[in-house]
């Protein structure tokens, strides 16, 4: 055959058009292989990367949190700990979110593998054909530019999905610790209130002496009559279920207490009406100090609980604080490490808008130990801290609305001083203070009312800024004023009681005395108001209503055979006293059996 017999053609037009589809499908197939292939390549090298920097396997995380068990006031430490513990949870989440990409990418890439390998396999199979036909080389020229075209934009428009699922995804740790927050589950807690309404608080007694730790009480049908000795008025009476001098706080039909000592620190909850134990829970906390010393007259639970009716808060003497849910559950635990005070820690909680309040006054006023605390109630994260350069005290701090400032109250030697609820910043303060800071502030008429024990009480604006001690100091008194226990008022009249047992009756708004009753017994329980009655406890039992007014009376005397140092808490027409070998509830309608008959 001679060449003029086979003139030259273009590879392509000896194709046929299913031919030249079959090669641009075959040709896919292969590019969809090699980017499956890189991508799970990438992907098992980031798996072993997130496994190398997992957060909670960290040696240098590690060994910083065992250096913190035996420094727990480091807060340089701490703070090198949380920014640790932040930058790798980055990396660690950052890492997952790129997984989960190159899943997307690899399920797109398998597709586009699969669908190419078909196509390829249907476009090379030849049907029969009874007659040869030649080929139109302009028609199988068109048919390779579309196959081409197709594939081209079939590709480009897959991997622009995939690319706009990879870099849509953000990575479920945002910036910040409240990122941490959401991704170790706070997130889903914020679906449900942080905390209950202000109305809900008032109708219950949600913390030391009550709503606003003032010691009164918004219901005026309690009891004002009952003796032990024939059971009349007492709801029920059940063997104290923990040791403690921690007050019972209530919320609902369920009162809250906790007890413990140095092998066991729990909470219990009681039931209001019946008095039946409905669950007790013990409190671990990681990182709990092992050896601590807390003198037997105050114990490990002297400091009351709070709760902001979500959940129920408490903190113990070897700096154990954590929060349950109201059905027991534990939610968080943290340690404030060993607290330095010489007669043991018997602070009180306090709760505002779902934050914790947490007053740790503790060595002296040069050691930088004392720090004002707000936490997240639902995770125990710490929003905001406030050195005080202040020694030890007792005194619970309060949280009021004051000068149209959420204000919290404390009380340390020398001064009384208002700090913001919302960021912790310093408001004003008074200077005066003097001895063991143990008695709490209470607010009123408008007026705070702080007592320096056995020296002065002070009646203090709480509009002021800065130091205001020569400015909204409103009066003091030297007369009668508590070394112990806290004042009362409904904003007219304000009673004191000293640990002696004199009952001293004051105008709020001047502070001029209106009467004063010697009851000669030792009284470590603050007074109560609750209506037109105010209601005292002795430390052996002794238990006396009087009439709220500008004249002596009194309104009824029982003797509950029990010593008592808790405070008492209010429910609707019930009061729970927690002595020192029972639980008594007086008022409502008596349980059968719960007298102890």
């Amino acid at each position: 055959m001679t060449p003029e017999a086979c003139p030259s053609q273009p590879a392509t037009a000896a194709l046929s058009p299913a031919s030249q589809a079959a090669r641009m499908w075959r040709l896919t197939f292969w590019v969809a292989g090699l980017f499956c292939l890189v991508v799970g390549t990438a992907m098992i090298a980031g798996h072993l990367g997130t496994r190398a920097e997992d957060p909670l396997k960290s040696p240098l995380l590690k060994e910083d949190k065992d250096k913190l068990r035996l420094s727990p006031a480091d807060e340089p430490l701490k703070q090198r700990i949380r920014a640790l513990d932040l930058q790798l949870r980055q990396k660690y989440f950052t890492q997952l979110a790129r997984t989960r990409s190159g899943v997307y990418l690899l399920l797109g890439g398998a597709a586009v593998l699969v669908l190419a390998a078909g196509r390829a396999a249907k476009c090379e199979r030849r049907p029969p054909a009874p007659v040869a036909k030649v080929d139109d080389p302009e028609r199988a020229r068109r048919a390779a530019a579309r196959s081409r075209w197709s594939v081209a934009a079939a590709g480009a428009a897959v991997g622009a999905l995939l690319l706009v699922v990879s870099f849509g995804k953000t990575p479920p740790l945002p910036k910040g610790p409240a990122g941490v927050d959401k991704v170790l589950g706070a997130g889903e807690a914020e679906a449900a209130p942080a905390a209950a309404s202000p109305e809900e608080l008032r109708h219950n007694w949600p913390r030391f002496r009550g709503p606003e730790g003032g010691g009164v009480s918004a219901f005026t049908n309690e009891p004002v009559v009952w003796d032990p000795k024939t059971g009349k008025g007492i709801a029920w009476k059940v063997p104290s279920p923990a040791n403690g001098f921690g007050s019972p706080i209530i919320w609902g039909d369920r009162v809250f207490m906790s007890g413990g000592d140095a092998t066991k620190r729990e909470v219990v909850c009681l039931s209001v009406q019946s008095g039946q134990t409905l669950w007790r829970q013990a409190v671990t906390v990681q990182g709990s100090p092992q050896s601590v010393e807390v003198p037997d007259s105050t114990g490990y639970a002297a400091a009351t609980m709070a709760t902001d009716g979500q959940r129920v808060y408490v903190i113990f003497a070897n700096g154990d604080c954590a929060a349950l849910t109201l059905d027991g559950k534990p939610v968080w635990g943290k340690s404030f490490g060993a607290l330095k005070n010489p007669y043991g820690f018997a602070t009180s909680l306090a709760t505002w808008q779902g934050r914790l309040i947490v007053l740790l006054d503790q060595g002296e006023p040069d050691d930088g130990l004392s720090k004002l605390y707000a936490l997240d109630g639902r995770t125990g994260r710490v929003v905001w801290e406030r050195p005080r350069k202040v020694g030890a005290s007792w005194a619970s701090p309060i949280v009021i609305e004051a000068a149209g400032k959420a204000q919290v109250i404390t009380l340390a030697v020398p001064w009384v001083i208002s700090y913001a609820a919302k960021d912790g910043t310093e408001l004003w303060r008074v200077q005066g203070l003097n001895g063991e800071i143990t008695p709490s502030p209470v607010f009123a008429g408008g007026l705070v009312f702080a007592p320096s024990p056995s020296e002065k009480l002070y009646a203090i604006r709480p509009d002021g800024a800065g130091d205001v001690t020569k400015t909204h100091v409103v009066w003091t008194t030297e007369d009668n004023v508590p070394d112990v226990t806290s004042p009362v008022s409904n904003g007219e009249l304000l009673f004191t009681l000293t640990t002696g047992g004199t009952l001293s009756c004051l105008e709020a708004k001047d502070g001029k005395k209106q009467w004063e009753h010697d009851y000669d017994m030792e009284c470590h329980a603050s007074p109560s108001l609750a209506g037109d009655r105010l209601y005292l406890v002795g430390l052996k039992g002794t238990a006396v209503v009087v009439e709220v007014a500008r004249q002596f009376k009194e309104l009824s005397r029982a003797e509950m055979g029990d010593a008592f140092h808790a405070s008492p808490a209010f429910a609707q027409d019930r009061i729970v006293l927690r002595g020192v070998t029972n639980v008594w509830c007086v008022g409502g309608a008596a349980v059968a059996g719960g007298a102890g008959k």
